[in-house]
């Protein structure tokens, strides 16, 4: 059964989680969505004291190459039913084999979701049209997510981790049927 390498939002909510890490790579906001289109069984997201749907491209964590960063996550098993779920959560991103990185040995196959170029092209426009954004609740809810796995998770984290190059925003989620 292969495993899944959560380095953000899928850090935390998994029951048989191993914490490893990633060699070569650094987390950066590098990843969006164009808030202003509708995908079925998608999201997108209003301001959190107007309602107003902004039209903005909202960032989330990715995974990029750097050859003297190590990303610190958990690994955890996923069956199939899983990962077509995954897929579907994760559509701004490609699941790739990260087994020959991974600083540990799992024992099998293991995933990461790393940004799709499309995916990375809407962020590069957003910052080029000062329109990108990170929800401030996302971000909140990784670090919340890495704080939980303890303080030396959480330095590691951010010792690995970009911050934002674009504001963070307070925005309320709607999830599309």
């Amino acid at each position: 059964m292969p495993y899944v390498f959560g380095y953000g939002s899928l850090v935390e909510g998994h029951e048989a989680q191993v914490s490893c890490h990633l060699d070569g790579y650094r987390r950066r906001w590098t990843v969006a969505m164009d808030n202003s289109v509708d995908l079925p069984g998608y999201k997108y997201y209003v301001d959190a004291s107007t309602g107003e749907r902004p039209d903005v491209f909202v960032a989330f964590l990715n995974l990029e190459p750097d050859p003297g960063t190590a990303v610190n996550g958990v690994a955890f098993p996923v069956g199939d039913a899983d990962l077509a779920a995954l897929r579907d959560r994760e559509r701004n991103y490609e699941a790739r084999d990260v087994t020959a990185s991974l600083h540990e040995d799992i024992g099998d196959t293991v995933l990461a979701f790393v940004g799709r170029p499309d995916a990375r092209e809407r962020f590069a426009r957003g910052a080029r049209e000062g329109r990108a954004v990170v929800s401030a609740a996302y971000y909140e809810a990784v670090l919340g997510g890495v704080a939980r796995l303890g303080d030396p998770a959480l330095r590691a984290f951010r010792s690995s981790t970009d911050e934002p190059q674009c504001p963070l925003a307070a925005l309320t989620r709607i999830d599309l049927a």
